[in-house]
């Protein structure tokens, strides 16, 4: 999706849509290695050669799919100016964020703080139960 943004000129809707799912995607993987509590074994690698080839597989899919051209009719890129002024300006953003939605943003960034502060009752609670 961030790159459909890029094509409609809206580099600092593509950045942000980056930054955050990487870090949702971080997130997830902390969680998992955090309450799946796995002891490392190693009686994964005769698995090591099938997952080498479905990995090259799959990078070799990919390629074809990228340097492979088709021709078409209809353009890859709308008229310069007609969705880039309406998405991509980031003070436009920030204006409509800021007067329009204050209070939504409000609530969200509310739901959030409430959130992190869960987060850290429960996780010093299991400190304090262990000493």
């Amino acid at each position: 999706v961030a790159g459909l943004y890029v094509t409609l000129h809206a580099e600092f809707l593509a950045a942000v849509q980056v930054i955050v799912y990487a870090g949702a995607i971080l997130v997830l993987y902390l969680f998992v290695v955090m309450l799946l509590n796995v002891k490392r074994e190693d009686r994964y690698h005769p698995q090591l050669p099938i997952g080498a080839f479905l990995g090259l597989v799959i990078v070799t899919e990919v390629l074809l799919l990228a340097f492979q051209r088709r021709e078409s009719d209809v353009p890859a890129m709308p008229p310069p100016g007609s969705v880039a002024q309406v998405v991509g300006n980031t003070e436009t953003i920030g204006d409509v964020l800021y007067t329009t939605y204050l209070f939504p943003f409000e609530v969200a960034s509310l739901i959030l703080l409430v959130a992190m502060i869960g987060a850290i009752v429960l996780a010093k609670r299991d400190l304090f139960e262990q000493q």
